[in-house]
């Protein structure tokens, strides 16, 4: 989403009054995303806000803004001295725009204000309508089914047992317009809950087709410090207790690294001890404080978006916080928040992470059920911090992560950078910037120190500083050798795999320009330059632009400008991606939709370039030639995961009524309703006459089901009940396969099943320990294929085959061993087993994301080769198996989806 940044050049401040030069910005908007150099008059008015939406109304040859004063609401103004940043929120017929925001900003002499500057995004391309004909109830339920959808691929089994269902909520925030094109206006809905599987917290934000009813956009809300190498309301309240007591003395507290720190303190007279809550700093509200919590014992699921009732802060007897309080991370916590807080304030002016005096809330101690919990996040209102296990500290124990999650409070409250794909990466590198560039003053470390660019690395208690770092912004990363193309299921697209790319020129900008002023400029571009949806292009241009700004030119300019370029932001950097595959369909804007191969012929669904439309199924030849075919009507529904047998297409329309699986020829005639349901699941298959899908009734209970394309009223269920659930359904040559779960006599059972369509008999395949995870399921006329998840929950799965009667079970890849593969799906032909795997790592690397492994028979015939499929460097999804070894994929290694395919193998990749 977004337009491509305009590069302007900046006049010097004592030039005439001169038209910028400008350069096409692209189809989303005829508005200049940067305009720089200039000096030009605002219109006298009582605030900042209406003074730059008057100067904007006046200057609409250039904006093509046409009613700045009905279109822009004030954002929020940033005063520095004598200037003033006024950031102005999009609206499109009174409904706010998913990342529209543009920036003003001028200087105030002699009671006049002086634009100096523009820049941001807004969206002149708008077409949609603003009439929803999905209610809020409606979005909120498809939302939860979409994240419940999400959570069940990747785990197998949640949802599986009755009495386990683990609820998810959701809240809506009203229509949004998402600026695709034209529009395409949604209800924006958050999901809260807990991931059943991992115990994780799930916080996501999901955007639904007001028309439709289906999920157009969703990532998580949640910024997470990250994993370690080798292994939401906007601001908050303060959390008092009953009685407002007043600032005590200076306390102390010992840290985990043995040394003795300074801490604000308060006397608490109705607890008689003294507590971790810090009054002395915040200027803007007296009652607003930096408070450290006690959350040991708390889940960090619970955590997420809430504040539990009987959260207490820290407390001591005597003014000297030591024992728990240095064991848990409090101290470390607290004294930390102290020198962040101090650092925003000393160096910007900066009061508090809002500029405006909010409450700083540190909560320490958090496990994941009761078990470990290694990592941090800001919420939106608070940070977060685990309890670190037998290697790792508590994470509060480093001033760089503390540094880093406060950091994302001062992004949400500045250019409020959408935590997904590059913008989410620039919100990460700005936050490892700012933790670093924290800590270095803090611990006096040289830029030329070789652990200058280390995050996290003081929290291990027996590696050394490298090992057990979390990034490394020395690590030379570029756009070039190191992109990573990501969809949004996956780190929400890259935002920590990608990050250093863009952080690793901002620390090389701070070894060139000095700390001072590369913390400057980076500041200014963050609160001045920078909005939602911009990307590694345009966070250049921003900073560019900022250190121009503030006079930073002849050799420091260019070493900021070269910074860049080494690490391979340049424009068009995007189309220097290569890959090793054929293109089938290209720029393929869907969420969550799947691909179908089989008999020469693939399916898959799409919208227009600009992802402004609903999508729709095409169909094409796996070797490339001839014509697409357009298999579905354009009614405003969301046709999604198709399948074909190289005779039919069928797939699913997500309207607001609910859902159909409908069907046609390729060979031409009328597309046909076979189904009609409240959800359906991904898996969707078609072989001669027979269909078999998943489904979900209320409360997401899954289900099975199977039908005649010659007789669809007569359809066959399986599960969908509290106490059987049925999943993953395959089909080939009049036989369904599938993975059952039920309660037997107080017992579950968990079994892989055929069923003979033609008879209705039913073949248990193998009987699995009931704690273990059935996953997705296919068939061949020789044999059935599925995945496994045992009890030990290693992050690795079983790819096991065994005979239609059940004989013969092998494991093509076994769950543990050298090799042991993180599989997700697979797809089979005669010939060859294709899945969708991931390499057991936690490493930021290109063999971390799902590729795609294809197992086939040996030369000796007694065994399975196994070879990659692909080398592309981004991630590879939805496999589709045609004939022999051919398969197709989405591949998003150019920072698009695309469909692509290759005829064979390229064996082992680098």
């Amino acid at each position: 989403m977004g337009a491509a940044a305009l590069v302007v050049s900046a006049a010097p401040a004592h030039a005439a009054p001169a038209a910028p030069r400008t350069t096409a910005v692209g189809g989303d908007t005829a508005t200049p995303a940067l305009v720089d150099g200039i000096r030009e008059q605002a219109p006298a008015a009582r605030t900042a806000a209406d003074a730059a939406r008057g100067y904007l109304a006046a200057r609409e040859d250039r904006y093509r803004i046409t009613d700045p004063g009905r279109d822009l609401a004030p954002a929020g103004t940033l005063t520095s001295g004598g200037r003033q940043t006024v950031r102005l929120r999009q609206t499109y017929h009174g409904v706010p725009v998913l990342g529209g925001q543009y920036i003003v900003r001028m200087e105030r002499r002699d009671g006049r204000r002086i634009v100096t500057g523009t820049s941001g995004k807004y969206f002149t391309g708008l077409r949609t309508g603003t009439t929803a004909e999905v209610d809020d109830a409606l979005a909120v339920e498809r939302a939860v089914d979409a994240v419940r959808q999400d959570l069940t691929a990747r785990s197998f089994d949640a949802g599986t047992d009755g009495e386990a269902d683990t609820p998810l909520t959701g809240t809506s925030h009203g229509l949004v317009v998402v600026p695709n094109g034209t529009g395409v206006l949604t209800r924006h809905i958050t999901v809260r809950g807990t991931d059943p599987a991992h115990g994780e917290p799930v916080l996501r934000e999901v955007y639904i087709d007001a028309r439709a009813g289906y999920p157009v956009l969703q990532y998580s809300g949640i910024r997470t410090f990250g994993a370690p190498a080798g292994t939401a309301a906007r601001g908050s309240a303060a959390h008092t207790t009953a009685d407002d007591p007043a600032p005590g003395p200076a306390g102390s507290g010992v840290r985990l690294d043995g040394t003795t720190v300074p801490l604000g303190i308060t006397r608490d007279d109705t607890r008689d001890t003294f507590v971790l809550r810090d009054r002395t700093r915040i200027r803007a509200n007296p009652d607003n404080a930096l408070a450290t919590w006690d959350a040991r014992g708390r889940w960090v699921s619970d955590l997420s978006g809430a504040w539990p009732e009987d959260l207490k802060e820290f407390a001591s007897p005597t003014p000297e916080f030591t024992g728990e309080a240095t064991d848990s991370g409090a101290v470390d916590a607290h004294w930390a928040a102290a020198q962040v807080y101090d650092y925003y304030q000393g160096t910007f002016g900066r009061d508090s992470l809002d500029g405006h005096g909010m409450t700083v809330n540190s909560l320490v101690g958090v496990t994941e059920y009761g078990q470990p919990y290694v990592n941090a996040f800001w919420d939106g209102g608070k940070m977060v911090y685990g309890s670190g296990d037998a290697e790792y500290r508590p994470l509060s124990a480093a001033l760089d992560v503390v540094g880093h999650e406060m950091t994302h409070g001062v992004i949400q409250h500045s250019a409020d950078l959408v935590y997904a794909g590059q913008s989410g990466a620039m919100n990460e590198a700005i936050a490892d910037y700012f933790g670093n560039a924290i800590e270095a003053g803090v611990r006096r470390l040289p830029m030329d120190d070789p652990d200058s660019g280390l995050l996290g690395e003081t929290l291990c208690r027996t590696k050394d500083p490298r090992a057990c770092a979390f990034r490394d912004l020395n690590d030379g990363r570029t756009t070039a050798g190191s992109f990573l193309g990501i969809g949004f299921g996956t780190d929400n697209g890259g935002v920590h795999l990608n990050s250093t790319i863009f952080a690793g020129a901002l620390w090389d900008i701070r070894e060139d320009l000095g700390p001072d002023l590369a913390d400057a400029v980076v500041y200014k571009a963050l609160t001045e330059y920078l909005t939602p949806l911009d990307g590694f292009t345009q966070g250049r241009d921003a900073v560019v632009a900022a250190a121009k700004q503030l006079k930073v030119g002849g050799k420091k300019l260019t070493a900021v400008q070269r910074a860049f370029t080494a690490h391979g932001i340049v424009p068009h950097w995007e189309k220097a991606l290569g890959i090793d595959s054929d293109v089938l369909l290209s720029r393929v804007n869907t969420l969550d939709s799947h691909l179908g191969a089989g008999g020469g012929w693939w399916a898959a669904s799409n919208s227009n370039e600009s992802g402004s439309e609903p999508y729709s199924v095409w169909a094409g030849r796996t070797d490339g030639k001839g014509q697409l075919k357009l298999m579905s009507p354009n009614d405003g529904r969301y046709h999604v995961n198709p399948a074909t047998d190289g005779k039919t297409v069928v797939w699913q329309a997500h309207g607001a009524d609910g859902v159909d699986i409908l069907a046609r020829p390729l060979a031409g005639g009328p597309v046909r309703t076979l189904w009609h349901g409240r959800s359906v699941g991904t898996a969707l298959g078609v072989d001669g006459d027979t269909v078999a899908f998943a489904y979900y009734n209320y409360g997401g209970r899954p289900g099975v089901a199977y039908l005649s394309l010659k007789d669809p009223s007569n359809v066959v269920t399986i599960g969908g009940g509290t106490y059987h659930r049925s999943t993953f359904p395959s089909v080939h040559d009049g036989k369904v396969v599938y993975q059952d779960r039920q309660r037997v006599r107080a017992v579950y059972e968990s079994t892989t099943r055929l069923i003979d369509v033609a008879t209705g008999e039913q073949k248990v395949i193998q009987r699995s320990d009931p704690q273990s995870s059935l996953g997705p399921t296919a068939l061949t006329g020789d044999h059935v294929y599925w995945l496994l998840d045992s009890v030990d929950e290693n992050g690795t799965t079983t790819l096991r085959r065994a005979g239609l009667d059940g004989s013969g079970v092998t494991d093509l890849s076994p769950e543990s061993g050298p090799g042991a593969l993180d599989i997700a799906d697979l797809t089979v032909s005669a010939d060859a087993v294709t899945v969708v795997a991931r390499t057991p790592s936690s490493e930021i690397s290109n063999a971390a994301l799902a590729k795609l492994w294809q197992f086939t028979p040996d030369r000796t015939g007694d065994g399975t080769r196994r070879s990659r499929v692909s080398c592309n460097r981004g991630e590879q999804l939805s496999a589709a198996a045609d004939g022999a070894t051919r398969v197709l994929w989405l591949d998003a290694t150019t920072g698009v989806s695309e469909v692509v395919t290759r005829a064979r193998p390229s064996g082992t990749c680098a």
